[in-house]
């Protein structure tokens, strides 16, 4: 089999359970939007956020450095044993301390960040989970670097369905905001502890035949989880900044409702079909890595070029179905007019956002990672500043301003950075094309089925078939896609 190929079943694995796993987790996300509302979706997204940067600062880069050193003795041909047993140690040596630290703080982060005392038992409940998290990153990492795709995918279903059951059975005899948030939370805290103890009994490590590399893995992973935990702390801050910034425009109850209803529920929407793209990514990062070692500085720019083209292509696709269909959209999932308004706003965001994380995946793999890691804090930052001014002069009209100015900033810069480094040669007329084509194809299917007239399946299939239409008249896709196509599932 050839590699394209191989990519392309991988990516075709990879895809389906991310698809699933993404369908189950939104429609998930969708119950629980209508049991505790647009507020309450708000306030378990902030405790989301403390979790997000206690688990970066616990984990400290391990799972990278895991992944990395389990790879390495693979190839070598030496027993896991003593990495697993060194990045385990490791991990409990940032993720306790972390976890202390998370429930000591928790009234005070309750309190005085989040402003409202509800989010303190999940708070609490986070740390007790975060060892527990941090070491199942240190597992998948193991099973990842050896290949057995198969069984991390069975137990990510096992994962997530017993998440969903057991935050429904506690839902089922609960009620009231913060125990719905507590719910969620030792719902996936009882499902990642299920996986570790699954993946630890799943285990091939060999015999421990030498002291675990405590000073390699130090040197790995550190300087990731320190990016990882500034990183994270600043995205914490940006998602304590919109609802606290926001209250100065119109009201903290209308704040907190906004951020519940634009990160709860309009993001989820917008990136589920990521999923294709994601799995793409992951498989063509290290393919690259693989070419550029050998000097294959053909196949680079080629797997770069088509990457680039398949990413942004896709992205105006589902970038114009959300657009068309985002009114009856919103009202099919959340019963909500300004979830609907939210997703049409932003749906020409994403072939860029789609781009953007094809782009990333590929500097990663051609060894840019320092790069991507510094251009991500300068729009964090970045993005942190222009919220803090204009949320409170133009509330959501400036979060909207300050989230495609700085994606297209952190886009343009990580694009430009994979040009150099695969020494392509783009050109912008493909893509002004494809994008005319787009908004010709968007402003026919608002004409001829007005949104309040049009169902979801009708607006998304009127949109794609004048699109395709017009892709195929003006040549944007012709022979040479379906070529590649062919190649891809047959060769």
């Amino acid at each position: 089999m050839k590699r394209g190929s191989s990519i392309f079943y991988g990516a075709l694995l990879l895809t389906g359970t991310n698809f699933l796993l993404r369908l189950a987790g939104m429609s998930f996300q969708v119950y629980l939007s209508g049991r505790i509302g647009a507020a309450g979706v708000g306030l378990l997204q902030l405790i989301v956020s403390v979790r997000a940067l206690a688990f970066a600062a616990g984990s400290a880069g391990i799972r990278t450095g895991t992944l990395c050193l389990c790879a390495e003795a693979l190839g070598r041909k030496r027993p896991l044993s003593p990495v697993l047993s060194g990045c385990l140690k490791y991990g409990l040596l940032f993720s306790v301390p972390t976890a202390a630290g998370l429930w000591l703080l928790s009234p005070r982060l309750a309190a005085e960040w989040i402003g409202d005392m509800a989010a303190l038992p999940s708070l609490r409940a986070s740390a007790w989970f975060l060892p527990v998290l941090c070491l199942l990153g240190v597992m998948t990492a193991l099973f990842s670097a050896a290949g057995r795709l198969r069984t991390l995918v069975a137990v990510e279903f096992l994962e997530q369905g017993c998440a969903i059951a057991v935050t429904f059975l506690l839902l089922s005899r609960w009620s009231g905001t913060g125990s719905a948030c507590l719910a969620v939370t030792l719902g996936g805290g009882c499902s990642a502890a299920l996986s570790l103890w699954i993946l630890w009994l799943l285990r091939r490590t060999g015999p421990r035949t030498a002291s675990p590399p405590y000073r390699r893995i130090f040197t790995m992973a550190l300087p990731v989880g320190a990016a990882d935990s500034l990183r994270a702390g600043l995205n914490t801050l940006e998602n304590f900044l919109v609802p606290r910034r926001l209250a100065l425009f119109g009201g903290a109850a209308s704040a907190m409702a906004n951020y519940g209803v634009l990160h709860g529920m309009v993001f989820p929407v917008l990136m589920f079909p990521a999923a294709i793209l994601a799995s793409l990514a992951e498989l063509l990062a290290p393919e690259l890595s693989r070419c550029a070692h050998r000097q294959g500085r053909v196949r680079v720019r080629y797997l770069t070029r088509q990457g680039l083209r398949a990413a942004f292509l896709f992205g105006v696709c589902m970038g114009g179905v959300l657009f068309a269909a985002g009114r009856p959209l919103g009202q099919l999932l959340y019963r909500s007019e300004t979830a609907g308004i939210y997703i049409r706003l932003y749906a020409p965001l994403v072939p860029m956002l789609y781009a953007d994380g094809i782009v990333d995946a590929m500097c990663k793999g051609l060894g840019q990672q320092s790069a991507n890691a510094r251009y991500n804090l300068f729009t964090s930052l970045l993005d942190v500043i222009l919220l803090w001014f204009l949320l409170p002069r133009y509330g959501m009209a400036g979060c909207y301003f300050s989230f495609a100015a700085v994606h297209l900033v952190n886009f343009a810069l990580s694009l430009r950075r994979l040009v150099r480094t695969a020494e392509l040669r783009l050109s912008p007329l493909p893509a002004g094309k494809a994008l005319l084509c787009a908004a010709a194809a968007a402003f026919l299917t608002g004409r001829l089925l007005p949104a309040e007239e049009a169902g979801v399946p009708a607006a998304a299939a009127a949109y794609l078939l004048a699109l395709w239409t017009l892709w195929l008249v003006f040549r944007v896709v012709g022979r040479q896609d379906w070529l590649w196509l062919r190649g891809m599932l047959f060769q």
